[in-house]
């Protein structure tokens, strides 16, 4: 058995590492498009264009207005003094708010009554606009207990101390709540899923098409080894490109990988044979590759879909949660954020672990009893 299985990862690994395109796909693409990818996708909303209508023109619509400018969520581009220019501004996308002060705002604020101002947003963007307005909401909620406690002040005294509830909050393991934790480690995963399924799913494939799978019909191995030596040098390219996004993770993005190294790469050998598996009963009932291909990009779509890498899981419907239970990157992603951002343990993964190995074990399986040494 050792030495069908040698030669057969022989053949095996000199068929990727001959290929200059193979070796393209294998070490650069996938560190160029998690550049590129986690570069564009972050959920941080900052430096948004803002237009301002200030019709008060007082000493307050100017502190209202610089608190608006003076931080890097706002930036104030444009003037204007008609309502026209509104739609203007909003259509051709010049900016994205605009912050109406109407007259009247200082006289209200000095005889005690209610001020307001009026926030316009774009809303085609329902997630950037709630942000935004919520971004608006804080700094106006900071003016307006700035006012309060000047007026009271002026009323009571100087030294006067107003009862005060302060909320202190924290965000444990992102303080900053930055975008680039949560998508930089997820890319990680939809990188290693979709690689290991395409480039595995050609593997059988390319055996009929080459004529090669005759060859191996009358050699004495066996589907087992087979389904073997066709999953570890995948595993290995898999392990290499793992190795080379880290390494990017880490020095372009500066996102440290808090928990267990030798955990989070034993834990990712299980995701890969998940992977393979699928990609090798696609392997073994396609006819060319480019069917199989077909076959790999309809069902990677719906599985990071339906991970939790863009839309919450528990969110989703409860038949479509109880789907996503057979879906791999579902627990590598659990798997993978808990160890690079909390920090986890075992114990902490083991639902997560225990899913993953199910799964590994079932798409092995079916992927044996699907290849057949037969030309029909």
């Amino acid at each position: 058995m050792i030495n069908r299985l040698k030669q057969m990862l022989i053949k095996e690994f000199l068929q990727i590492l001959r290929d200059p395109r193979m070796r393209m796909v294998v070490l650069g693409i996938p560190v160029i498009q998690m550049l590129v990818m986690s570069f564009a996708m972050t959920m941080d909303v900052t430096h948004i264009s803002t237009a301002v209508m200030d019709m008060d023109k007082t000493q307050s619509s100017r502190e209202l207005i610089n608190a608006f400018g003076s931080n890097h969520y706002f930036q104030i581009h444009y003037y204007i003094n008609d309502q026209n220019a509104f739609s203007i501004l909003l259509d051709s996308k010049k900016v994205g708010a605009i912050l109406h002060i109407p007259s009247g705002f200082e006289s209200d604020i000095n005889a005690g009554r209610t001020a307001k101002v009026q926030l316009i947003a774009d809303g085609t963007d329902s997630n950037t606009t709630a942000i935004l307005l919520g971004y608006a909401d804080g700094i106006v909620n900071g003016y307006s207990s700035e006012k309060l406690m000047m007026q009271l002040k002026k009323k009571y005294g100087a030294h006067y101390q107003p009862v005060q509830v302060e909320t202190i909050t924290r965000a444990w393991f992102n303080p900053n709540q930055e975008s680039k934790y949560f998508y930089v480690p997820s890319l990680i995963a939809v990188m290693l899923f979709i690689f290991s399924l395409l480039l595995t799913s050609i593997g059988i494939v390319k055996e009929k098409e080459m004529g090669t799978i005759e060859q191996i019909m009358v050699t004495p191995i066996r589907k087992m080894e087979f389904i073997i030596a066709k999953t570890i040098p995948c595993m290995t390219t898999g392990y290499l490109t793992m190795t080379l996004m880290i390494g990017v993770a880490i020095l372009v993005f500066n996102v440290h990988i808090q928990g267990s190294m030798l955990l989070l790469y034993f834990l990712t050998s299980i995701y890969l044979i998940g992977n393979m598996g699928i990609a090798l009963i696609i392997s073994a009932s396609a006819v060319t590759q480019q069917q199989a291909l077909l076959t790999a990009f309809l069902i990677i779509m719906p599985c990071v879909m339906l991970s939790g890498f863009i839309f919450p899981i528990h969110n989703m419907p409860q038949v479509v949660q109880y789907a996503t239970y057979f879906n791999p990157m579902r627990w590598y992603l659990e798997i993978l954020r808990g160890i690079v951002m909390k920090g986890a343990a075992m114990k902490s993964l083991w639902v997560a672990t225990l899913w993953q190995s199910f799964l590994a074990v079932l798409f092995i399986t079916l992927a044996t009893k699907r290849f057949k040494k037969t030309l029909s």
